[in-house]
């Protein structure tokens, strides 16, 4: 019998890792999961609508007021693992790479590499103090053209700081940003029912990730 398994979340890498570590603990002759990334928005429909039993979602101190209302209104549930603080992501060869801490400021010359919502409230967004203006700003929808631009362009980007297993985990370095807003992390699933084996398996190695990976 083949199993099913889905999971939609924002662009984060430890979301990534997490998956491919419970499919390797479910094992089997026979799958058929799903890996969806998506905009705050997608995540949101997909578990409500059923595409995914859950989804994994970053909000921060001053967002969490508005993404509660939409959850609520979606008939979904938050279930918090854990709270970071935000950091600047840089390439190796960028200036500031050495920096103890940074502002943005500090950063205003540089380019701003973030991910696009699609119209969503500012809320949405999947880096804390998204709604800063920024003179220099590239909107992207893909979590590897964001690395690529960030390092051939000098630019940055506002992140958890959880860069494991992949791809910008090595080309990327964070440096923590001065700012007194914290990141909420941790994943919703619909009111009222309970996850199923791989989904319970899901959550743990994910609370396990953060708890590992996650920068102060």
């Amino acid at each position: 019998m083949t199993k099913n398994f889905s999971v939609s979340g924002q662009h984060y890498l430890f979301n990534v890792q997490t998956f491919a570590h419970t499919v390797l603990a479910l094992g089997g002759d026979a799958y058929a999961y799903s890996f969806r990334d998506g905009t705050t928005r997608a995540v949101i429909d997909d578990v409500a609508n059923g595409t995914s039993e859950l989804g994994v979602l970053l909000q921060t101190s001053t967002t969490a007021g508005e993404v509660a209302a939409a959850l609520e209104a979606a008939g979904l549930e938050w279930h918090e693992v854990i709270r970071s603080a935000p950091r600047v992501a840089l390439p190796a060869s960028h200036p500031l790479v050495n920096a103890k801490s940074l502002s943005l400021d500090v950063l205003a010359d540089y380019p701003y590499v973030y991910f696009d919502q699609g119209g969503a409230p500012a809320a949405f967004a999947e880096e804390a103090l998204g709604d800063v203006p920024r003179a220099k700003s590239i909107a992207c929808t893909d979590r590897a053209s964001l690395s690529e631009l960030i390092v051939a362009l000098n630019g940055y980007t506002v992140t958890s700081g959880i860069l494991v297993g992949i791809s910008d985990g090595s080309a990327l370095t964070t440096v923590p940003l001065e700012t007194d807003v914290e990141l909420h992390l941790g994943y919703v699933t619909r009111k009222g029912e309970a996850l199923s084996d791989a989904g319970a398996l899901f959550t743990e190695k994910l609370a396990a990730n953060l708890e590992k990976y996650a920068r102060f």
